[in-house]
C-alpha cells in the first residue's frame, strides 16, 4: 500500500522535469531580435508561396504546367536567397 504514494511522487517529479524541459526549449528557440521585420515578413511569405508551389508541382500531371511551376519555384528560390543575403548584411 505504501508504494502507491511513491508512484504519485514519481509522477509529480516527472511532470516537473517535463515542464522545466519545455521551458528550456522555449528559451532556446526564441530568436534574436529581427533586424528588419519587413524583410523577414517577405521571406516568410515567399517561403509559404514556395511550399504551395511545391505541393502543386507534386500533384500536377500536365507537362506545360509542371514547367511553369518549376520556373516559379526557381524564381522564388532566387528571390528568397536575395532577401536572405540582404538581411545578413
Amino acid at each position: 500500500m505504501g508504494d502507491s504514494g511513491e508512484g504519485l511522487i514519481d509522477n509529480e517529479a516527472r511532470i516537473q522535469e517535463r515542464m522545466e524541459e519545455l521551458q528550456r526549449n522555449r528559451t532556446q528557440t526564441r530568436k534574436a531580435p529581427v533586424k528588419d521585420p519587413e524583410l523577414t515578413r517577405k521571406i516568410e511569405s515567399l517561403e509559404l508561396a514556395r511550399r504551395e508551389m511545391s505541393r502543386l508541382l507534386e500533384t500536377t500531371t500536365h507537362p506545360a504546367r509542371k514547367a511553369q511551376l518549376t520556373a516559379a519555384l526557381s524564381d522564388l528560390d532566387r528571390r528568397i536567397a536575395e532577401l536572405q543575403t540582404a538581411i545578413t548584411k
